[in-house]
């Protein structure tokens, strides 16, 4: 109890503490806390799917029809038809053979990873990889190693030293990194991948709904569609439902229904979630959403923000400005929030020490009197 009461006020005088914000409502851009209405910048809700009519309707007749709960595992007596017309159909909109739904992100990397790969094999992850993808890595017990932040060369050079030690290899990176915000080369990781025998897997979380021919993520949009062994990605960012996915070969789908622990030991996510997915899925397919609007409009948020003079990063809908200092970052925060403005601060140790920041995520639920306003109480903070 000590220990840990010691570590809570550690984290309070470093200015980490985190704490939960209860909200009475929420919609597409907004948040209400505490009877206070915010601009909610902090939201991956990016095409503000998550009420649209459709989904809503989809979801309200899967519960009719299906009741609130799956049941059991999939294994089991949980695997629905509609669980299975989702993988069908995540797999036509990704290029690959088949896919396999799980029921969260993190519970895809913590069970893809320790199923296809154990303690003979090597994991290469980029530096700034996601904290499930690198959980998934230790819980394989494979020998893991990382290489700097969007760095082939660096890559090659790591594979050179150690790849012929090992069994199999996998090389792992986000395809749009989510506290940065910037893009992964993934021409280049998989021409490496292919000269030094290893497995690609690209999380396509914070690209999928956005990037590509109808959003149907960065891997498409680089024309590697089919190429790239294992692409993860959920539905809980820009699809605006829960769950997440693979798509990969047939083998591999297989294999992991087998054996992934993270799948085989979990309830089967409800039918109302999956029929959301289905419905925002299909709602991308028909061209009804704004990937490429979107993009433009934080591009244009990126480039105000530096002709102001913030350090800013991304090349996606997610727009940090680094700030360096976490009380700097927290009191830059309470200063928006001042102002009706969530932007939640960003510190260690989700991000590396020093590197606090302000991670702003544009949706197109923002209007542009809203992002103005932004800018004008950044201008004043």
């Amino acid at each position: 109890m000590e220990s840990w009461e010691k570590f809570l006020e550690e984290r309070e005088q470093a200015r980490l503490i985190r704490r939960l914000s209860p909200s009475e409502e929420r919609r597409p851009g907004i948040v209400v806390r505490e009877g206070k209405e915010f601009v909610d910048f902090s939201s991956n809700d990016y095409l503000g799917l998550s009420s649209h009519p459709a989904v809503v309707a989809a979801a309200r007749d899967a519960l009719e029809r299906y009741g609130v709960g799956a049941g059991a595992s999939r294994l089991m007596s949980g695997s629905l038809s509609i669980h299975h017309e989702l993988e069908e159909e995540i797999a036509a909109f990704k290029g690959t053979e088949r896919a396999l739904v799980f029921n969260s992100g993190y519970h895809a990397n913590i069970g893809i990873v320790p199923a296809l790969f154990g303690r003979h094999d090597l994991v290469v992850a980029d530096v700034l990889s996601h904290a499930s993808q690198l959980d998934g890595a230790l819980l394989s017990r494979a020998k893991l190693i990382r290489f700097r932040h969007n760095d082939p060369e660096h890559l090659l050079v790591l594979l050179d030293k150690y790849r012929d030690k090992f069994r199999k290899c996998l090389v792992m990176t986000e395809s749009v990194f989510s506290m940065d915000g910037d893009l992964a080369p993934l021409r280049d990781l998989l021409e490496i991948c292919r000269r030094r025998r290893c497995l690609l897997m690209v999380d396509e979380a914070h690209a999928t709904g956005v990037f590509g021919a109808k959003g149907k993520g960065r891997v498409e949009a680089e024309g590697l569609a089919g190429e790239v062994d294992l692409v993860m990605g959920t539905f809980s960012k820009a699809l605006g439902g829960f769950g997440a996915y693979l798509a990969a070969s047939r083998v591999i789908v297989e294999f992991l229904v087998n054996s992934a622990r993270s799948f085989i030991y979990s309830t089967a996510l409800p039918a109302a979630v999956i029929a959301a997915n289905l419905a925002a899925l299909r709602l991308c397919l028909a061209g009804e959403t704004r990937g490429g609007e979107l993009l433009r409009r934080s591009s244009e948020l990126r480039e105000k923000l530096r002709e102001m003079g913030w350090t800013v990063g991304g090349d996606s809908q997610i727009v940090p400005v680094m700030i360096g200092e976490s009380g700097r970052a927290v009191a830059l925060s309470d200063s928006l929030a001042g102002r009706g403005f969530l932007v939640l601060p960003v510190r260690p140790p989700t991000v590396p020490e020093g590197s606090a920041r302000l991670r702003f995520s544009v949706t197109t639920a923002h209007a542009n009197s809203q992002i103005n306003g932004l800018l004008y109480a950044i201008s004043a903070a």
